[in-house]
């Protein structure tokens, strides 16, 4: 069959590259795709440490456990493959499917339903119904409740929360439902979850808030050094901070603010969220993956650039890079127009006073502040912050933007239009709408050459246009590992 190497995308899954990674047990496929053994009933991770390997005519392929699990099978008890990373693609796809997906993994079912969801998309429910199912395999019910059930599952094995609270923090509507889903999916009941489970984490103390630590899978190799590096660089003063070998920052929550603090831990990062209601918690989760990017893939990332003539070398060398996101995309928006013509330190510095002016007070002895709304923003005296006028109009008419709904500025957004919609905005130019559209849209296919810095280094490069037209899809990946690179070098 000639040598493995990760795909492209989910959706053009090729059954026999399937089955040989099945066979050589291979990690890189962990979250690509789901093998289903008609033999057993079950449905696996490539990576599956079963000794006896499946026949080929006994493995069906899904692009989701979703769709496995649709299709009748239940989770493999010894791999977990609900546990692995997600799959990158939904990052990778600009199209409606990617960003329904996006919006699915973010809690968006539980919180308005799938006419919500498809109202969001400006879809009809029907259609969307149509498109998930030929697209992925399943239905946007069948989606949010495989979401809903790895969440519980993590949570009965990793926390002491009760298993009734569990349900209601997994976004299940009813106890009756939450059992059915466990039973279905994992042929355990919650119970027997919990008393399986392989260590204990209790919720700490935090005077009446809900304190409890998630561990957050990643596909190695991941920097955590450039990541939280990155975090830090473009932070916000009051907001996060780098604090005792972690990362630490506010989270505007739709049960009031919380915040996250994230430390390395073997094969993942452990994000412990203080949540003032545990229905923000599965929205909380995927708001700090997408920070950390932690459901890229490394190894098809290496593999896209590993006979470059041109930026190999530094793509190797800087093989566990991410694409910081963003959890606020308003504040990203502030953030990146505050860093025009200016100086990082500069920018940062604005942003702290623009921050302690408006910020909603949040003090957990680090972090001070939420980051002020768009609503605080709208019609806010900016005088005495150190911003032009003209810098002032840009930040309220981004505001104003925001608030009338014309300006979508989350990971599920069309980034098409966003990004024309942005452009026609004073004081918005192409290298702030490629900063916004890389790291709060997630596009991962942007190269900043109008960023100075990547300017320059693409000049050293000697990389021209058609060389980096070839970098696609992942360009946003040479754009970070350039600046990581730059840093680097410069510490």
């Amino acid at each position: 069959m000639g040598r493995l190497v990760p795909m492209t995308g989910v959706l053009s899954l090729d059954e026999d590259r399937c089955y040989e990674a099945l066979l050589s047990r291979d990690t890189r496929f962990d979250g690509q795709f789901i093998a289903g053994i008609t033999s057993t009933g079950i449905y696996c991770r490539a990576s599956c440490p079963a000794p006896v390997r499946p026949k080929r005519t006994n493995v069906r392929v899904f692009p989701t456990a979703a769709a496995a699990q649709s299709a009748g099978f239940r989770s493999c008890k010894r791999c977990r493959p609900d546990a692995s990373p997600g799959s990158p693609e939904w990052d990778r796809r600009g199209d409606l499917v990617g960003r329904a997906m996006r919006l699915i993994e973010a809690g968006e079912v539980d919180r308005v339903g799938v006419s919500g969801l498809a109202d969001a998309l400006h879809v009809s429910a029907r259609h969307l119904h149509r498109l998930l199912t030929e697209s992925v395999g399943a239905s946007p019910v069948a989606l949010a409740r495989a979401h809903r059930a790895n969440l519980a599952r993590i949570l009965l094995e990793t926390t002491e929360m009760s298993v009734t609270d569990v349900a209601h923090a997994a976004g299940f509507s009813s106890i009756r439902q939450y059992n059915d889903a466990i039973r279905s999916i994992y042929a355990r009941t919650p119970t027997e979850i919990r008393r399986a489970r392989r260590r204990d984490v209790p919720i700490p103390d935090n005077g009446g808030s809900i304190a409890l630590t998630v561990r957050l899978p990643y596909r190695a190799p991941l920097d955590v050094d450039a990541l939280f590096g990155a975090l830090d660089r473009y932070g916000t003063p009051g907001v996060s901070a780098i604090v005792e070998g972690g990362f630490e920052r506010v989270l505007r929550l739709d049960g009031g603010p919380g915040h996250v603090r994230l430390v390395p831990a073997d094969g993942a990062l452990s994000a412990t969220f203080t949540l003032s209601m545990l229905s923000d918690l599965a929205p909380a989760i995927a708001a700090v993956r997408r920070l950390g990017d932690l459901d890229a893939d490394p190894g098809l990332i290496a593999g896209h650039f590993a006979e470059d003539p041109v930026v190999g070398a530094l793509m190797a060398r800087r093989a566990g890079v991410r694409v910081t996101g963003s959890v606020d995309g308003f504040e990203s928006a502030l953030s990146t127009v505050l860093a025009q013509q200016v100086s990082l330190a500069g920018g940062r510095t604005l942003l702290g006073r623009l921050v302690g002016r408006f910020g909603e007070p949040y003090d957990n002895g680090r972090l001070t502040h939420v980051f002020p709304s768009a609503e605080a923003i709208v019609d806010a005296d900016l005088a005495g912050l150190g911003l032009t006028k003209r810098r002032q109009e840009t930040i309220r008419t981004i505001a104003r933007e925001v608030v009338a709904g014309r300006l979508d500025l989350r990971a599920s957004a069309d980034r098409v239009e966003q990004r024309r919609r942005l452009l026609e905005l004073p004081g918005i130019g192409p290298w702030t709408a490629d900063v916004l559209a890389m790291r709060v849209m997630r596009d991962p296919d942007i190269l900043l050459v109008d960023d100075l810095l990547i300017a320059r280094r693409l000049k050293d490069l000697d990389a021209d246009h058609e060389q980096q037209e070839r970098w696609g899809p992942w360009r946003s990946y040479v754009t970070s590992a350039l600046r990581d690179d730059t840093e680097s070098d410069s510490a």
